[in-house]
């Protein structure tokens, strides 16, 4: 995807608080890609709020940057799905390192539930930790 100009300060780079916005992006395309969509998981009853999230900024994106987001799902343990992410520009530098956690959820109740049996035998896989 590339920097926004209205992501970005006066002084050309991209403003902080939207590398959330470029790491949730990411999740949703590694899910996709995998064949398990936000969409379907909510049609089946299950929610995916974010629980924890954590970033390292190494150096500023910029206006007109184009940039990737690798993630990688590393984790899932019970309730738990923890995703990590490496933000690079154009040049292959990495600016930014960041996870999160999710929580599957009940959509009627909005309690903690395991992660769904299908999803789990999507990831095996991929070789993801399971606990």
């Amino acid at each position: 995807m590339r920097v926004r100009y209205g992501e970005t300060d006066q002084m050309g780079v991209a403003y902080y608080g939207n590398y959330a916005q470029y790491f949730e992006v990411g999740r949703v395309e590694a899910l996709r890609e995998i064949g398990m969509t936000y969409r379907s998981m909510e049609e089946s009853g299950v929610m995916l709020p974010v629980s924890e999230f954590a970033v390292k900024y190494l150096a500023s994106a910029q206006y007109d940057d184009l940039i990737t987001v690798e993630t990688s799902i590393t984790n899932v343990s019970g309730a738990r799905i923890r995703f990590d992410y490496q933000l690079f520009n154009e040049e292959n530098k990495c600016l930014a390192k960041a996870h999160t956690v999710l929580v599957f959820v009940n959509k009627e109740t909005m309690r903690p539930i395991g992660a769904p049996d299908n999803f789990l035998r999507i990831l095996e896989k991929y070789q993801v930790i399971q606990d």
